[in-house]
């Protein structure tokens, strides 16, 4: 079943300075989450995945236990203005829902309260570059945790043809600079023909290219350091929208590859 977003929520490349690789801006801390009108749609299709798929969706290495804890905690302290109610270990949603803490399962409580997914990145002492420990990840588009996990930046990025030495090592030096006070945050646009938000793909299988893509992704990617762990929050926000919701502005603002309706994915 499709869950579609009437209007998107974020749209940064309709600025010039957004377009440039890899796009990243300051953002307000108290902007770091977020919650829109298709909560309700994607916190049912979290719900479903973690109790059908939990092996694909979830996964935390032991050295990044500490980390998750601290991620909660730091996710709990800005739900009120979210619009959640927190009675206790008692969380009550938007969405009439009322989750239970458990904070033994900090990233498995994480999926059943924001729309986001969370990964978790930390830099073992010596490593040249942030590790993969950890993450809930319900909305892979086109890439698998299991694949990923325990991996460095670079090994994570192997697939990506613009992620090469030179933008591996801006990246990881903003994962080294980024202050716990200032999150980072990018916004990109993938063209779907199949509007699912779980769409995971190992590495060595093919792209599906059957058909037009008449649905816009659109992921809102923030970092976020944690002040006692260190470790790198890497958060994502998925919106999925048809081509006719856009604006005008934002329809024509598309970076070329997309303009076209019928062109491939």
């Amino acid at each position: 079943m499709a869950i579609l977003h009437t209007h998107l929520p974020y749209a940064p490349w309709t600025r010039a300075h957004a377009q440039r690789l890899p796009g990243t801006m300051a953002l307000p801390r108290a902007e770091w989450l977020l919650v829109d009108a298709a909560y309700a749609g994607q916190m049912r299709e979290r719900a479903r995945l973690l109790a059908e798929r939990p092996a694909e969706v979830l996964a935390i290495r032991p050295d990044a236990q500490d980390a998750a804890y601290e991620l909660l905690e730091e996710v709990v302290d800005d739900l009120p203005r979210l619009g959640f109610e927190c009675d206790g270990d008692q969380v009550h949603c938007p969405d009439r829902r009322r989750v239970t803490l458990d904070r033994a399962r900090p990233l498995w409580t994480l999926g059943h309260l924001l729309q986001a997914d969370f990964c978790l990145l930390q830099k073992p002492p010596g490593a040249a570059e942030h590790v993969l420990t950890g993450a809930v990840l319900c909305f892979p588009s086109s890439w698998t945790l299991a694949e990923k996990l325990g991996h460095p930046l670079m090994r994570i990025h192997q697939p990506v043809d613009s992620y090469d030495t030179a933008m591996g090592a801006r990246v990881q030096r903003m994962f080294d600079l980024i202050r716990p006070e200032q999150p980072m945050w990018r916004v990109n646009l993938l063209e779907y023909a199949d509007p699912t938000l779980f769409q995971p793909r190992r590495e060595a299988d093919p792209k599906d290219r059957d058909g037009a893509g008449q649905y816009l992704r659109s992921e809102r990617q923030c970092l976020l350091k944690l002040r006692h762990s260190g470790a790198v929050v890497f958060s994502i926000h998925t919106a999925m929208i048809h081509r006719d919701s856009l604006t005008p502005e934002q329809a024509a603002a598309l970076p070329a590859h997309l303009r076209s309706a019928q062109a491939p994915l």
